[in-house]
């Protein structure tokens, strides 16, 4: 199926399939997606929208129907695209977004129509506090917190003292400040300066200033995709040399094919799909994410990039609980909707591409140290530094 299809088009995986089965062995699980395969979280939004094509096609003798949505890196748009894909296309799970904002906003929706939710951003507050609300919702990434921790251990094996955090002014940047001051405070780095800006500015120019009239021993940057090299850019042109970090919203080849020698060097962490290669044999995520990547590059003809791996895991972690759902009700139920987000919560070492998830009534995060590698940009390649815990 090719992968230019438009993101409104439905993909029916399986199809043929449920031609030749009688209807009630083979009634659709439906899955809505929302991605932001335009504006600023495009880089983010694409990889997830190629992967769909490679999403498993049966699960527990039922069919699986996609339906993917573009919301533009729109809040708004998420919020309209959910509700359509929940009223018109009665969809039993839903998946989104790429970017913190539209998939914080769309937990309102999952809770309001009950139905079970897979985000994909790293922002610990689309999971937490686990109220009655966001018990509707698990998370596929990396908890802010988990990343954190790696980055600040490898500021403080090399001897960084000071820094400065450089971050977007939404929900994204909001859960790497609140993790950076923790983790800063535990190992006894100081923050020296503060800036924000938004996703859609055009210069930082100002922040980068403030910043080096700190002298910070490095920087951290909270941004994602290629939006993520401005920052970088802005302060390597006004002569910073000291070491730069980036967070996972950069696992794409594209900030460093974008970034090229303004991002040399720089130091970020990253699920373990993005070294897949680089893992030992005994790491449970290795051979799955060889498979996705090797699938994925065989059907786009591009490089892989880190966010379509966290729609694969979104899938692989909501279509686990299918088979026990189907014990309490069909697709398209309210009962089938509810016994699958039983379900999902009960999910127990289930390894993927960014991980080994488990999850329980008091977690819908899910993932552990298991979950991280940290990785330098050299000459343009990624490489695997050890973890220095």
């Amino acid at each position: 199926m090719s992968s230019n299809l438009p993101a409104s088009k439905v993909l029916v995986l399986g199809a043929a399939l449920g031609a030749l089965a009688p209807a009630a062995a083979q009634a659709q699980i439906r899955v809505g997606i929302v991605v932001s395969e335009t504006g600023p979280a495009a880089a983010l939004g694409i990889p997830q929208k190629n992967t769909v094509v490679q999403l498993p096609k049966e699960v527990a003798g039922q069919t699986v129907e996609y339906t993917v949505l573009d919301d533009a890196t729109d809040p708004t748009k998420a919020v309209a695209d959910a509700r359509k894909l929940v009223a018109e296309d009665d969809i039993d799970i839903l998946i989104g977004s790429s970017a913190t904002p539209a998939t914080l906003a769309m937990v309102d929706v999952a809770a309001e129509t009950k139905t079970p939710y897979c985000a994909m951003v790293p922002t610990k507050s689309t999971v937490s506090p686990l109220d009655d609300k966001r018990r509707w919702v698990f998370k596929a990434p990396q908890d802010d917190a988990i990343m954190a921790a790696a980055v600040f251990d490898h500021m403080k094996a090399n001897g960084v003292k000071t820094i400065a955090f450089l971050g977007y002014t939404d929900g994204y940047g909001e859960g790497w400040l609140t993790a950076t001051k923790a983790a800063a405070k535990e190992r006894g780095i100081d923050i020296v300066d503060v800036e924000r800006f938004q996703r859609t500015d055009t210069s930082v120019d100002a922040q980068a200033l403030k910043i080096l009239s700190a002298n910070p021993d490095a920087v951290l940057i909270a941004a994602s995709g290629t939006v993520a090299v401005m920052p970088q850019k802005a302060l390597k042109e006004l002569g910073y040399s000291k070491p730069i970090y980036q967070t996972h919203g950069v696992s794409t080849m594209e900030f460093v094919r974008v970034g090229g020698k303004d991002v040399d060097g720089t130091v970020f962490p990253a699920g373990p799909v993005v070294v897949a290669s680089l893992l030992p044999d005994s790491h449970p995520s290795k051979a799955i994410g060889l498979a996705y990547i090797k699938t994925y590059e065989e059907n786009n003809k591009t490089p892989f990039a880190a966010f379509g791996a966290h729609l694969a895991d979104c899938t692989a972690i909501m279509l686990g609980g299918v088979k026990a759902a189907l014990e309490k009700g069909k697709p398209g139920t309210p009962e089938f909707r509810a016994a699958l987000r039983d379900a999902v919560e009960t999910t127990h070492e289930l390894a993927a591409n960014h991980g080994v998830y488990t999850y329980s009534p008091t977690d819908h995060s899910g993932l552990d140290k298991r979950s991280r590698v940290l990785i330098k940009i050299v000459d343009g390649k990624w490489t695997l530094l050890p973890d220095p815990q």
